[in-house]
């Protein structure tokens, strides 16, 4: 096994993430922070339980969380927007956040999440309460106000879907397989695999790991 280093410079999100609301599946999602700050302080925005917040103003509603899957990388300068502070109505004649009507003006997006395997471009954006599918792509640059399904690449200002990764057939069987459940020691075993596109090999090393899980 190679020891070179990758190029870039990434921090690992379970490593250092400390806000309640933010919840990490596994050791390997990371964000490429080599040209800003920490991933919290850089990325997440208005998502109560930070530095800035706790100081800063106590929440009267509840709380959207962020769940980010396992093997997500995130491009630097990437700004995941929370609901936390989305209190402009525009059903009311003034979007101005008056205090004394801010509980009425709020208004929930829910939780985001961020699916296995995903990749955000450099400079992305995602806005409240978005979920990100399995192996998809969000170009560098675009703004994602709607959900994005498993393994297609959206890009733009709003987000459109401009390819499919794979074909729908592929898509389903890879969903099936559930890959980023499996135990790091099983996800080990199919790593050479899936750095390659052959389905079929992918399938029969997958039953042949559930096979053995099965007899021990």
């Amino acid at each position: 096994m190679s020891n070179s280093k990758h190029w870039s410079q990434v921090e690992y999100l379970h490593q250092t993430h400390s806000n309640p609301n933010i919840h990490i599946k596994g050791t390997t999602s990371y964000y490429s922070n080599a040209w800003t700050g920490n991933f919290e302080d850089s990325v997440v925005r208005y998502l109560y339980g930070d530095a800035y917040s706790l100081q800063a103003w106590q929440p009267q509603w509840p709380i959207d969380q962020l769940y980010i899957g396992s093997h997500v990388c995130i491009g630097a300068e990437a700004v995941i927007l929370m609901g936390g502070n989305h209190t402009h109505r525009m059903d009311w004649f003034s979007l101005y956040p008056f205090l004394e009507s801010i509980v009425d003006a709020y208004q929930m997006k829910g939780d985001t999440h961020i699916g296995d395997g995903a990749w955000i471009g450099m400079r992305a954006m995602i806005m409240p309460g978005v979920t990100i599918g399995e192996g998809a792509v969000i170009a560098s640059g675009s703004i994602v106000s709607k959900d994005v399904a498993p393994y297609q690449v959206v890009a733009g200002n709003p987000a459109k879907v401009i390819k499919s990764r794979f074909d729908k057939d592929t898509i389903a069987q890879l969903l099936r397989l559930k890959l980023y459940d499996l135990s790091p020691a099983q996800f080990a075993q199919l790593q050479p695999l899936l750095t390659q596109n052959d389905l079929g090999a992918l399938r029969q090393a997958y039953a042949d790991i559930s096979s053995s899980s099965k007899l021990q």
